[in-house]
């Protein structure tokens, strides 16, 4: 038998072109590299090259969204992508802890992530306030900030973990609260000018109550002491609600007391309210003046709350949050939300918390050395 040979294709001939590397071929000449400018053919750049080359058109493009203002806008325009813990400094069931939850609850709605309230509650929030400052700066944890975290404590605490300027990037205030001063229903004293008159006859006599040596309560009641120029004694507790129980019993005369869970008591005739500690009337005790008003212009003290991130936090991120809260305070749910609460809404931009900060802190500071008040 015969065998069948395959047809015979024609080739073309092999012609030479320096500009095209031959299939199959490890080694090749290059006659048109002689020439001295000339451009090597793309089939003969190495991977090392083409790398190069990747990572220049990168840092070119980088460059050019920084010369736009833009340098995050595509990583941060995702965000939040996760739920968002916001770290309270006190126990729950404070008055901070409260506010926190109504502005939580509503923040979780503008951003459409849930807000995860996380109490770190101790040394007078200096505790949960250390936690803030030392997370990630992610935009996933921010945390409340207040008069006593970042203003009392930096003006009296030379050894804080913290610097309430440096190691936070604010977001913005949430609103102030100012104290109610109190009197248990036993004293004569009607109204603060009566309250002077008594505390002058009977000097080193009356007592009053705070959350602990160097609360904030303890300085606004040394800053009305200076003022009216009154001697009173100071009795520490460890925490407000303590204190709140012996001044319904009687064992505390009086003392600058926060609103909220003082009102029923108002109300039931178990405290006697004689004026609040803050600029303006407060919508839940309109018909209670103001210190001020009651002969000792120029008498302020108020709890403050505000929200912050740590340092570092993208602008992008601070930007949507300010924007989310100033929406909330501005809102009429917020407002009334707040009011309850005994807080005015105060919304703004960034720099005003920065700037109640460092005015509070050398006020404070200014009340401590001047009453003798040293931190325990």
């Amino acid at each position: 038998m015969t065998a069948i040979e395959p047809p015979q294709i024609p080739r073309k001939p092999y012609s030479f072109r320096p500009d095209r590397r031959p299939r199959n071929c490890l080694t090749w000449p290059r006659p048109h590299l002689k020439h001295v400018g000339e451009k090597r053919p793309r089939a003969a750049r190495t991977k090392r090259e083409t790398g190069m080359r990747w990572l220049a058109s990168v840092l070119a493009t980088a460059a050019l969204l920084a010369g736009t203002g833009t340098p995050t806008q595509g990583i941060d325009a995702f965000w939040p992508q996760r739920p968002i813990r916001l770290i309270v400094p006190f126990p729950a069931g404070a008055s901070t802890d409260v506010i926190a939850r109504v502005i939580g609850q509503k923040l979780s709605q503008q951003l459409g992530q849930q807000i995860v309230i996380e109490n770190r509650a101790g040394a007078s929030g200096n505790i949960g306030a250390d936690a803030v400052a030392k997370a990630p700066p992610d935009g996933y944890t921010i945390g409340i900030a207040t008069a006593s975290t970042h203003a009392v404590a930096a003006s009296l605490n030379a050894s804080l973990p913290y610097d309430p300027i440096k190691d936070f990037a604010p977001v913005g205030m949430l609103g102030s609260q100012p104290y109610v001063l109190v009197l248990h229903p036993a004293l004569p004293a009607r109204n603060v000018a009566e309250l002077i008159a008594l505390a002058r006859a009977r000097p080193g006599t009356l007592n009053y109550g705070s959350a602990g040596v160097a609360s904030l309560a303890h300085l606004a009641t040394a800053l009305f002491a200076n003022m009216t120029r009154v001697d009173i004694v100071h009795v520490p507790y460890k925490s407000s609600a303590q204190s709140a129980t012996d001044m319904i019993t009687g064992r505390l005369d009086m003392q600058f007391a926060t609103i909220a869970p003082s009102l029923a008591h108002i109300r039931t005739g178990q405290l006697r309210a004689l004026a609040v500690s803050g600029k303006t009337r407060v919508a839940v005790l309109p018909e209670i003046p103001t210190v001020a008003e009651s002969g000792i212009p120029g008498y302020e003290a108020a709890l403050w709350a505000s929200l912050v991130a740590p340092a570092a936090t993208p602008t992008a991120i601070l930007a949507r949050l300010n924007r989310a809260v100033n929406e909330i305070l501005n809102s009429s749910d917020g407002t009334q939300a707040l009011f309850a609460q005994g807080m005015t809404p105060e919304a703004g931009p960034p720099e005003a918390l920065t700037q109640r900060i460092r005015i509070d802190i050398e006020k404070w500071r200014d009340v401590a050395a001047k009453a003798g008040i040293r931190p325990e």
